[in-house]
């Protein structure tokens, strides 16, 4: 839920929980308050003045249900959407600690010693320390992603890469890192030619992740998709995706 609906709807169940517990209380109140004693000497207008409080009696009991309904409803999602941004604001600090500004994880020289080997060449040899270093840190999945770009860029090996891939999309990334994972999976399905994944997948990052500028892309990226569909143009159908120099690619 973005923020320009979260805080009215702050706004709006903190006066609602204010509202109907003070309406709440003053009812309760009056039906604690005993009826004075009749003055009249006339017991026919005694009678009917006690006739008519008990047949009153009844209104300020039943405002005064509606009031605590009202009171513990609005309480309770009150109470909800508070225990949401919570739980969200420690899910986010957690993320911190495992990732820094930039989404990558923490430097930790037995990952740098495997960067160090990739860059001097040794590109197998650096695939196979990071999945060393992954067993031991899991939750670190970039340097899954990293093994996927080796496979992809250096060692040209796109089914690899689009498996690790579709392993990272198993875990749970924050949504914007999954949303271009996703798509960058996509381009490999389309140099693969399994445009029916491709496509797939670009829907379900629409559908699913439909905020991220990830979606934004790959809304850009179907209506490419279907135009040239109708127009019998194939050349994302055959596996030439956007310029690998845009962002996500």
């Amino acid at each position: 839920m973005s923020n320009s609906i979260k805080l009215p709807l702050y706004i709006l169940l903190t006066i609602a929980v204010c509202v109907f517990g003070l309406l709440f209380g003053r009812n309760y109140n009056q039906l604690g308050t005993p009826t004075p004693p009749a003055t009249s000497t006339n017991s026919v207008e005694a009678a009917a003045s006690e006739t008519l409080a008990i047949g009153t009696s009844t209104g300020p009991a039943s405002s005064t249900g509606t009031y605590l309904v009202l009171f513990i409803t609005s309480a309770l999602l009150l109470g909800l959407l508070l225990a949401s941004d919570v739980a969200n604001y420690f899910g986010n600090r957690s993320l911190k600690v495992l990732y820094n500004d930039e989404g990558e994880g923490m430097q930790n020289p037995e990952y740098d010693q495997a960067e160090q080997v990739w860059a001097d060449g040794n590109h197998l040899e650096a695939i196979r320390l990071m999945r060393d270093y992954l067993l031991k840190n899991p939750r670190e999945q970039h340097v899954a992603i990293r093994i996927a770009e080796i496979y992809e860029k250096d060692l040209r090996n796109y089914l690899a890469a689009a498996l690790e891939y579709e392993d990272v999309l198993q875990h749970n990334l924050p949504r914007e890192r999954w949303g271009w994972a996703a798509i960058h999976l996509c381009n490999l399905y389309f140099r693969l030619n399994q445009t029916e994944k491709a496509v797939t997948l670009l829907r379900r990052i629409d559908a699913e992740y439909g905020e991220t500028q990830a979606a934004e892309k790959a809304r850009k990226r179907l209506a490419i998709y279907e135009s040239e569909s109708d127009s019998g143009n194939s050349s994302l159908i055959e596996g030439a995706p956007a310029s690998d120099r845009e962002r996500g690619s």
